[in-house]
């Protein structure tokens, strides 16, 4: 088989500072699960790293002033897990609001200074 059992054919990769705190984060608000953790030699930090939230797998790995990472969520109660978030720590960049494209949506910075944009189809 060319890939993992359950796995997509695409999978964001982010570059982060903490991946630890990243996928703590995912699993409190997202229930995400942590698929593979492989730490660098000696323990001193996250080399790489994969958690499964829905149907979807995001990979991750630690980089000092790592970029700017940006994830889309569409989720069956988008509101009960933004609010999750927020509970959590992250920052509100932008309020849960209907913008007439169809979808309710709203964005948090998280732990690794991560953007996750919370959705839900409602049109």
């Amino acid at each position: 088989m060319h890939k993992p059992d359950g796995y997509p054919d695409v999978s964001a990769y982010l570059l982060v500072e903490d991946a630890r705190a990243v996928l703590d984060f995912c699993a409190a608000v997202f229930g995400a699960e942590d698929l593979r953790v492989i730490t660098r030699e000696g323990d001193t930090g996250i080399m790489h790293a994969e958690t499964r939230i829905g149907d979807s797998v995001v990979m991750m790995g630690e980089m000092p002033g790592g970029p700017e990472a940006h994830l889309h969520l569409y989720l069956a109660d988008a509101d009960a897990a933004f609010d999750r978030a927020v509970a959590a720590g992250a920052e509100v960049v932008q309020p849960m609001t209907e913008k007439g494209d169809g979808d309710r949506r709203g964005g948090v910075r998280g732990p690794g200074g991560v953007t996750w944009w919370i959705a839900r189809q409602v049109a």
